[in-house]
């Protein structure tokens, strides 16, 4: 077993099961590419909706077997072997079933609901159990196994500002081969497949029918989807964030820490200080911190996890 981890099989992505006409559209997937290479599969859509939107339409996807210059927030810069990771970004145009734009506040939601999609489809497809850690990680028993990096594309004709929205999972990367400790991936927890084309068609299809009900709900995160509860029901639900004592890292070099409470309907993080006071934090890096009892209190958030 040791063996097959230290040179794991990396076979290609099926170019042919992935472009299907039947799995396109039945889904809605306007178009999708795979190249063999390129610095970031982000980059290369927000420069195509750049110079020629109408060859980008809503859900143009992009896959790569490598990256050489993948990003992530606050412009990390992270490198994978080739044919390791899942590495797919999604041209989004958001409007709903009348062909109005969506509200672009709504925006802030797209890269929990790709969380949650992937979640989905590692739990169904690979019998992986994952959480969401606020505000675009995915995770498996504490460790990262996926970002999802939302870019906001240029106005261009005045009509939908588009979205880029990337998600990089690591799929058969070994323990030598993690950029940090904190990290794992589907080889690494016991997965029923790392079928990377497999990983990638589930992904692709919970996530085009959770992002087809909300567009249909104007974006509303409150609304029931997809023939269940609420995106903010369902991203809360298995928000590991929430319940947790954290250290928010603001931009400006500012920090909060406090308990993190809930989510707002913009899909920001409520944060409760030492003082009880709540904080709205709308973006920047969350710590999950250790387990405290605040001053005076006996045990108050030992059943932290």
């Amino acid at each position: 077993m040791e063996a097959a981890q230290e040179t794991p099989d990396r076979p290609p992505l099926d170019q042919g099961a992935l472009g299907d006409a039947g799995f396109l559209s039945a889904h809605g997937i306007a178009q999708l590419s795979v190249v063999d290479s390129t610095g970031s599969t982000n980059a290369d859509l927000l420069h195509g909706v750049s110079v020629d939107p109408r060859a980008y339409p809503d859900l143009t996807v992009l896959a790569a077997e490598y990256q050489s210059a993948a990003r992530g927030r606050l412009d990390r810069h992270w490198e994978a072997p080739a044919r390791s990771s899942v590495s797919v970004s999604i041209v989004l145009r958001p409007v709903n079933a009348e062909g109005r734009p969506l509200p672009t506040q709504s925006y802030s939601w797209l890269s929990l609901l790709a969380a949650l999609a992937l979640r989905e489809a590692l739990l169904e497809t690979a019998g992986i159990p994952a959480e969401l850690k606020w505000p675009n990680d995915v995770l498996v028993r504490g460790k990262k196994i996926a970002g999802i990096l939302a870019q906001l594309g240029p106005m261009g004709d005045g009509a939908v500002p588009p979205v880029v929205l990337g998600t990089g999972l690591n799929v058969t990367l070994t323990a030598a081969e993690l950029p940090v400790p904190t990290a794992t991936s589907v080889l690494l927890e016991q997965p029923a497949t790392v079928d990377r084309t497999a990983l990638l068609k589930s992904y692709l299809s919970r996530f085009a029918t959770l992002y087809r009900s909300f567009c249909n709900a104007d974006g509303d995160p409150a609304a029931g989807m997809a023939g269940g509860p609420s995106l903010h029901k369902r991203v809360e639900h298995v928000l590991t964030t929430l319940g947790k004592q954290v250290r928010a890292q603001l931009p400006g070099d500012h920090e909060i820490i406090g308990h993190a409470t809930r989510l707002d309907d913009y899909g920001s993080l409520l944060v409760v200080d030492a003082g009880g006071h709540e904080h709205v934090v709308t973006a920047g890096d969350v710590v999950h911190l250790r387990p405290w009892t605040p001053p005076g209190e006996s045990g108050g958030e030992s059943g932290y996890a």
